[in-house]
């Protein structure tokens, strides 16, 4: 057997230790490297790096299936492998001590040699390796060679739910270790929250804290004092230096204590919630070798979406992330280098979890994990790794790292029985059954979604429910989105996902869940959750307006609440109130303030901001908003007008329709096409999903092929009535559609009636309108917005007057499904027409149909029309998150029932 098959952790390295950084000498040997693969010609490649993402191979992506033949520990004879070879000079002063060669990442297996000595193999690909190399190194020529293979043993163990991509792909370090440094070390900061005092102590070397007075703290021994402590809201960090007498180490230390009491897990005395998130590594351009930049950027965006906690799936970051955590303040639950889900296919059999060959490998990556990461305040939890059902050797994990850490839980998803973990999780339990958990306090631990509402295209649906759950039960703290960030790689014009590079096996688009999109730009679904979760809550009742904090440990004094009053969504006064002093999980009811009389909608806007500007936002950035309405709007009454039959046009105020059809021709000098009854839209991802798709009973009742028939078009003096039928072929149900048309001057109303005929099988994915324009840009309507909003994914959706481009409402979801629907509009005007609701309407606006949508794989399969085509809909069916999760709830499900709905049309012409 050949180090490939091998079951055990790799050889040669060192014990693992933290990472950090010193004033000791060091050489990084990132950058340009000689590559060559499967023995082919010699070329150059970029460390850090994947090489199927530069010019060699190509990526391919599976979620839980094996892309080689499941017989362990056994892989592919046809492997590809990658050599790299590094020659590399020492600096001048480069001292004449001990060193180590670190690797912090390498995607499988990497056989490492430095001047042609074999130094060890490495294995867990996101976890590092160092080798001691001082007695190898020269001044100069230095000939560094690593021989990458695609596949190994450990690829068992790495079935994560992403691209399969190789290499080294983090960080390569030469590092000098002086005799008598810092050779590891660990801070103990804990916080005592009903003194206020915070205690230290330190392995490894002296600790020295400056501003707290601390100097020269020796091992073993403990300082205390009041400190201020580290949380995700106050992320308070004392700066101070680990040190012998030729090495210092900086570091920077947060007090915080995390414990579990009477089944609610706590941090400073305080219960925790996580609004948190799914994190993987992802670049479109570099796949996992995410540039710090940008992992600064994926903190910041967080930060300013209100995203408390990131889970680290399935495997630690690279170290800086979890300092950025620390800096910027992130719940963290730091997951092992671990997932056998593709063992699932066979029912399990062979799962490496339960085989003890495979034991020290499992502890191995866990003990690794837990000594890089361990002085990150960030941590609350460590987790075993994820989908690899259970066994002997996920229960030694936990021992290990309950022993080594007993100050921090241990998390498991897999171990539903709770035997190992100190936290009940489940990812993707519907909102009935994380009830249930709430109310009978299942197993007795805290409860966890470590993942929930699957982010994958348009949605996700039902976050305020589930919300509302965590809000219910003191022991449901939360969950993680699944997932941060769509994986789609840069190729051809789009963002490619399974299948694109030619993949035999693959998962297709599953890998697009996130709730940005891959070039980071947020999608909707970020800005709900914003919303949804947003920590402080604002409302009106009936003795003023409520405001209520659901931080968990500190109060609102960093915040400003400003007030703007809108008339029809025109600003006619604004202000600022003043909030007393609120802690944290308390609330107050103030007073509305005075606004003037107006003639429209009143509206009262209020919005909770920064006072100062934070290392993550500026001053004025909006945490938290409410309306309330004041004045509603008065009714337009509709005094009607005479039908004029000329030649063969039916001319009715400023329509004019064939007499034949019934259809509307044109207005007030517009070409127009339809309005017709719609029922169909391009499904969503979460259409798509689950074990009895919506899609497919959409289509097999055919109603992505609708079929009209006009069974009386009835003219009298004061109006066009047009009854129809709408039904898809082969079935014997369908839809009667009465259009009721009168006019009143320049304004032609048009009431729908709408009533089931027969017994249908399904939901509708839509009801309303379509129509077509011949040509429009500008788009202004008064109703929610600014952004698409959905019957279950509606609250960041404010009620305002907005204007937009019919391009702009476009959402550019990376597989091409509805999208940019506008909700609850009052009005809107687009294309010379202004279109009102009786009293409200929804719509889209696009220049391709819903079955070019529908047809398209990409974005750039979607081609600009010579006309916009309009949806004015009474309702959708709601998102939900089927296409990992549950459905869509009853409330929001669109079902076949009696309806009416009424729009008026006015042409710019008509309006004054």
């Amino acid at each position: 057997m050949t180090y490939l098959e091998d079951m055990g952790p790799g050889t040669g390295s060192l014990p693992p230790r933290a990472f950090f950084t010193s004033d000791a000498a060091s050489l990084s040997l990132d950058g340009t490297w000689n590559f060559r693969l499967d023995e082919g010609d010699w070329g150059t490649i970029t460390v850090p790096g994947h090489w199927q993402l530069q010019g060699h191979g190509s990526p391919a992506y599976t979620n839980v299936r094996y892309p080689f033949p499941v017989e362990p520990p056994f892989v592919p004879s046809d492997n590809p492998t990658g050599d790299y070879r590094l020659t590399f000079d020492l600096p001048d002063n480069w001292p004449d001590e001990p060193a180590v060669l670190r690797f912090d990442g390498i995607d499988s297996c990497g056989l490492i040699c430095l001047n042609d000595v074999e130094l060890g193999v490495t294995r867990g690909s996101r976890l590092p390796a160092e080798f001691e190399v001082g007695h190898l190194l020269r001044p100069s020529g230095n000939v560094l060679t690593v021989r990458v293979h695609q596949w190994s043993a450990g690829s068992y163990l790495e079935d994560q739910d992403m691209w399969w991509l190789s290499g080294i792909f983090r960080s390569v370090t030469l590092l000098s270790r002086p005799r008598g440094g810092v050779a590891d070390y660990e801070i103990h900061a804990s916080y005592d929250h009903v003194t206020g005092s915070g205690t230290l102590t330190v392995e490894g070397g002296m600790l020295s804290v400056p501003e707290l007075d601390v100097h020269d703290l020796l091992p073993g021994q403990s300082f205390s004092r009041p400190v201020e402590p580290w949380s995700a809201e106050s992320p308070r960090l004392y700066d101070g230096v680990v040190h012998t007498e030729v090495e210092r180490v900086p570091v920077r230390i947060g007090f915080r204590t995390v414990a579990i009491e009477d089944g609610v897990l706590k941090v400073n005395g305080a219960q925790i919630v996580f609004r948190g998130v799914n994190r993987h590594e992802h670049h479109p351009r570099f796949g996992r070798a995410v540039p710090r930049e940008v992992a600064l950027q994926d903190v910041l965006l967080m930060k300013r979406h209100n995203v408390n906690a990131v889970r680290t799936s399935h495997y630690p970051p690279d170290p800086y992330f979890l300092s950025l955590c620390d800096e910027y303040g992130l719940w963290v639950i730091d997951e092992c280098d671990l997932e056998t889900h593709g063992f699932g296919e066979l029912g399990w059999a062979g799962n490496p979890s339960d085989d003890p060959r495979w034991a020290e490998s499992y502890v191995d990556r866990m003990r690794r994990m837990v000594e890089r990461d361990k002085n990150h305040p960030s941590i609350v939890l460590w987790s075993l790794g994820n989908e690899s059902h259970t066994g002997r050797n996920l229960a030694a994990m936990a021992s290990w790292t309950r022993d080594r850490d007993p100050s921090r839980p241990v998390h498991y998803e897999g171990d539903f029985a709770c035997e190992y973990v100190d936290v009940y999780s489940r990812m993707y339990a519907s909102h009935e059954e994380v009830d249930e958990i709430g109310r009978t306090h299942a197993r007795g631990l805290p409860f966890v979604l470590c993942e929930f509402a699957h982010a994958m295209g348009n949605g996700p649906g039902g976050m305020l429910e589930y919300r509302e759950l965590f809000e219910r039960y003191q022991h449901v703290q939360g969950g993680f989105i699944w997932e941060w960030i769509d994986h789609g790689l840069e190729r051809d014009g789009h963002f490619a996902y399974g299948g694109d590079f030619g993949e035999p096996l693959h998962d297709g688009n599953f890998v697009i869940d996130g709730l940005v999109f891959p070039d980071r730009t947020p999608s909707p679904g970020l800005t709900e959750f914003a919303k949804v979760f947003e920590p402080v809550r604002i409302t009106g009742t009936e003795a003023g307006i409520r405001v209520e904090s659901f931080y968990d440990h500190v109060g609102l004094d960093h915040l400003r609440f400003d007030w703007v009053y809108e008339d029809d969504g025109v600003e006619v006064a604004s202000g600022t109130i003043d909030v007393p002093r609120i802690a944290a999980g308390e609330h107050t009811e103030i007073a509305v303030p005075e606004v003037p009389a107006v003639s429209g909608e009143g509206w009262l806007t209020v919005r909770a901001s920064l006072v100062t500007s934070t290392a993550w936002a500026e001053a004025g950035h909006v945490i938290a908003w409410g309306q309330i309405l004041v004045s509603e709007a008065p009714s337009i009454p509709f005094t009607g007008a005479e039908l004029v039959h000329v030649a063969d046009i039916l001319r009715h105020g400023p329509g004019e329709f064939d007499p034949v059809t019934g259809l509307l021709t044109r207005l007030g000098g517009i070409s127009v096409q339809g309005p017709r009854l719609d029922l169909w839209r391009a499904p969503t991802d979460n259409d798509r999903g689950g074990d009895h798709p919506e899609e497919r009973a959409w289509r097999e009742a055919g109603l992505h092929r609708l079929q009209h028939r006009v069974v009386d078009v009835d003219t009298h003096e004061s109006g066009l009535v047009v009854r129809t039928r709408v039904a898809p072929p082969a079935w014997g149900f369908g839809m009667l559609a009465d259009y009721h048309w009168t006019a009143d001057g320049d304004r032609l109303r048009l009431q729908v009636d709408v009533t089931p005929d027969g017994d249908w099988p399904c939901t509708l994915p839509r009801l309303g309108l379509r129509m077509s324009l011949p040509s429009a840009d500008a788009v202004e309507w008064f109703g929610a917005g600014p952004g698409e909003a959905y019957a279950d994914s509606r609250q960041a959706a404010r009620i305002g007057r907005f204007s937009s481009t019919v391009d702009a409402l476009q959402t550019p979801y990376v597989f091409p499904q509805e999208n940019g629907n506008r909700a609850d509009v009052r009005w809107l005007e687009i294309g010379g027409l202004r279109i009102e609701g009786e009293p409200v309407f929804d719509f889209t606006a696009r220049r391709w149909t819903s079955e070019d949508l529908d047809a398209a794989k990409h974005t750039d399969d979607l081609r600009p029309g010579d006309r916009v085509h309009l949806n004015l809909d009474l309702a959708q069916n709601g998102l939900g998150t089927a296409s990992c999760g549950p459905g869509v709830l009853p409330q929001y499900r669109l079902h076949a029932r009696k309806a009416s709905f009424a729009v008026t049309f006015v042409p710019a012409s008509g309006r004054s």
